[in-house]
């Protein structure tokens, strides 16, 4: 079931050490690592974004960086996750070989499909930590997208592997996961 599942980085939920817990993760084999440190300045984060591609190379799992497009073009990296206003902002989404964003209705969707997204975050499915207090979207909103989109749809926010199969079945490519990544 890990392919059919995206690490996203929290680096403040690790306890140890962050790169053994990338490592520790890669060898689960998700389909990708996001790596989303959105506290870092764009020099820190190529700078651990460096370290977490070593990683990812030597364990064979994709990195797709997250929110710093310019840090992916000084890196090479062709894969990127942008929030959906940076992803209005793009020049040319047509260069990246992977373009994901994250929406939260069918209206966000299409819309993300026409500015080129390749691929898809939708949630918050399920009540999660990150986000007390907010309800989730429900498995409804991710059938309804997944009916809807031409491009992979994975859901985020509360995924566990135990809501995995019901996840799948609604029509998603997979899920998100970072707290059951990165505790």
């Amino acid at each position: 079931m890990f392919e059919h599942m995206i690490a996203v980085t929290n680096r403040k939920l690790v306890t140890g050490d962050f790169l053994e817990q990338i490592r520790r993760v890669c060898r689960k084999r998700p389909k990708a690592v996001v790596l989303r440190e959105k506290d870092l300045s764009l020099e820190e984060y190529i700078r651990l974004a460096e370290q977490v591609r070593k990683v990812c190379e030597e364990e064979k799992v994709p990195l797709y960086l997250h929110g710093f497009e310019q840090a992916a073009k000084a890196l090479g990296i062709r894969r990127l996750h942008l929030p959906l206003e940076s992803l209005r902002m793009l020049k040319n989404p047509a260069e990246w070989e992977i373009l994901g964003t994250s929406c939260h209705s069918v209206e966000q969707m299409e819309e993300a499909v026409a500015l080129g997204a390749t691929y898809l975050f939708l949630g918050n499915i399920f009540e999660t930590d990150c986000k007390p207090g907010l309800p989730g979207k429900g498995l409804e909103l991710l059938k309804e997208v997944c009916e809807k989109c031409p491009v992979p749809v994975y859901a985020i926010g509360g995924v566990t592997m135990e809501r995995m199969e019901e996840i799948l079945k609604a029509g998603a490519a997979g899920g998100c996961m970072m707290s059951g990544f990165m505790k």
